[in-house]
């Protein structure tokens, strides 16, 4: 998933091209961060729906694997297909039952098979075809199967305090949509989408870490803001200078100010269904 290069059209480009590539030194770290603040969320819920022993799992976007490798080692499922546009990290820490497909979940082409499980993480939000790709990773379903997906939704309104860091999430999140597409205003409609996808038994939680000096989701976002500068700035919002204090503001105990959440919604294949 990547961007496009500076001075494209607003959303020609993709995560993992001009920004977040995983060439640059230090992104498995930065993915390793959002691990640490949402992986134990992540696998309570993915166990609670049952995720366990016998299941066989699709990981989209699996990042460096982490919640592949949890399934695996903690809930005792089966097997996990991680699928990423760049298996890189995958490769790096493999592990028994952990297989990696280099893939592109957009590709009309795509169709890794039927699973108990399909889990999507921080990958639809990316996408301009996310309300298309619902439908689709239903149908990876088997019968009973269940589809988990998580996204971010941003808790920085235009009624957020005025500081350092509600300024520069404001030009992030500009910032990504304007260059590759990233847009979390619909990630409420999960539940909705996956109720027209077919499924049943639809529900929806929200995670919010806590921003505290030295957490792991704190890093995360100076990493990502880093990483997104030069998006940043293009929206005018925001100058070298104030991207700075925003993160001396993450590092400060002067920080009070919310997180982006992690929305997780999911939905059943129903039982006696087919395709």
């Amino acid at each position: 998933m990547n961007s496009s290069p500076p001075g494209g059209a607003p959303g020609e480009g993709r995560y993992g091209e001009a920004f977040f590539r995983p060439d640059r030194a230090g992104e498995a770290e930065r993915i390793d961060f959002g691990a640490l603040a949402y992986d134990d969320i992540t696998m309570a819920r993915l166990r609670a729906l049952g995720a366990g022993p016998g299941w066989s799992c699709l990981d989209i976007g699996a990042g460096t694997g982490t919640v592949g490798r949890r399934l695996l080692g903690e809930a005792g499922v089966a097997s996990v297909l991680a699928v990423d546009r760049d298996v890189r990290f995958l490769d790096a820490r493999p592990a028994p039952g952990l297989r990696t497909l280099q893939a592109d979940v957009t590709d009309p082409g795509f169709a890794p098979g039927s699973f108990q499980l399909v889990h999507a993480r921080f990958v639809l939000m990316h996408l301009p075809e996310r309300d298309r790709l619902i439908g689709t990773l239903a149908e990876f379903l088997s019968p009973g199967g269940v589809l988990v997906l998580s996204d971010a939704v941003d808790l920085t309104s235009e009624r957020a305090p005025g500081t350092p860091y509600t300024t520069a999430m404001r030009a992030m999140w500009q910032g990504l949509r304007a260059t590759i597409g990233t847009d979390v205003s619909s990630v409420p409609a999960y539940p909705h989408l996956l109720r027209g996808a077919g499924l049943g038994q639809v529900a929806a939680e929200i995670h919010v870490p806590p921003l505290v000096p030295g957490s792991a989701i704190s890093r995360f976002w100076t990493d990502t803001w880093q990483r997104s500068r030069q998006a940043m700035l293009s929206t005018g919002l925001i100058d070298d200078a104030g991207i700075d204090a925003a993160v001396r503001y993450l590092e400060s105990d002067a920080c009070a100010a919310l997180s982006a959440g992690m929305l997780t919604a999911w939905g059943r294949k129903p039982r006696g269904t087919t395709g």
